[in-house]
């Protein structure tokens, strides 16, 4: 609970000098006299999600960040898979996936208008795209950092190729995994905005361009609070699933400036004198028992 109140004391915090520095006009070297406040804003998110325009661009908006998110999971896993599996795969198909891997998917907005009849598919392309690479390079370094002792292992037990890749590759590289995806649900947020803006009829970023190009700053900012809370909700639904599916991981509760405990240390009893015999003379058997 103390933890969560910290985080609502240092959002209230963050709000409380974005209204400060917005409503005395500040102009030191950036000129907050031109942003809204957090109160002009609040006032044009509750007249935006009362009309129905709003809900419509949420609604387009989500329905192409998760159906480009969700194919470049599929293909992400199967071909990062394939590459760190298959030296064949790797000579074929590595060099091409490297030339075009920095090209920014952004970019690649007039390749998807050239290639596909509708802005919507070349939407979904892009942010395939962009969730693609990620995924790919976190899935192949997963793979490839499994340790071949478990495949030799269900080798000995008369496993397969496809009982290995079932119960060593694909449970083994897991965490790898659900960390690119992490990173491509993110990506695809900042490229499925920036195409909507371009290429786009509805959608959030398509709305946020519009109150731009008409000077509606407090829409602009409606805009980019939404596009931050969507990303921030599937995001977090991206890791809470892979938490899930990986539970079987052992974890560590850390608690940020903790200090280990010291270990105690235990005060070793004296060994006890051996027992003396009649006229000074030790026996075997006390000898013994002494040393051990």
């Amino acid at each position: 609970m103390k933890r969560y109140a910290l985080r609502v004391v240092s959002l209230a915090a963050a709000l409380g000098l974005w209204q400060a520095l917005t409503s005395l006009n500040i102009d030191l070297w950036l000129r907050f006299s031109q942003f809204p406040t957090v109160t002009d804003v609040a006032r044009a998110f509750a007249a935006r999600v009362s009309g129905p325009d709003y809900w419509t661009d949420l609604t387009d908006s989500l329905t192409r960040i998760l159906t480009g998110f969700l194919l470049a999971a599929v293909l992400g896993v199967a071909t990062g898979v394939l590459v760190a599996r298959s030296r064949l795969a790797e000579d074929l198909l590595g060099p091409v996936l490297e030339v075009i891997r920095p090209i920014p998917a952004i970019a690649l907005v007039p390749v998807a208008i050239l290639l596909f009849p509708s802005n919507e598919q070349g939407i979904v392309f892009i942010t395939c795209t962009a969730a693609f690479f990620p995924v790919l390079v976190s899935t192949r370094h997963a793979v490839r950092a499994l340790s071949p002792v478990w495949e030799e292992a269900v080798r000995t037990m008369g496993g397969g190729r496809w009982r290995i890749l079932g119960s060593v590759v694909l449970p083994g590289a897991l965490p790898g995994v659900f960390g690119g995806l992490s990173v491509g649900i993110g990506v695809s947020w900042i490229c499925v905005i920036s195409a909507e803006m371009i290429s786009g009829q509805y959608g959030v970023g398509y709305r946020t361009w519009q109150d731009y190009t008409v000077v509606d700053y407090p829409g602009v900012f409606v805009g980019m609070v939404t596009i931050g809370v969507l990303g921030w909700l599937t995001s977090t639904a991206v890791e809470l699933l892979g938490r899930r599916l990986t539970r079987w991981l052992p974890r560590t509760a850390y608690v940020p400036g903790a200090r280990p405990p010291r270990p105690h240390r235990s005060v070793k009893p004296a060994p006890a004198a051996p027992a003396a015999v009649p006229g000074g003379a030790r026996s075997e058997e006390a000898r013994d028992e002494h040393l051990v």
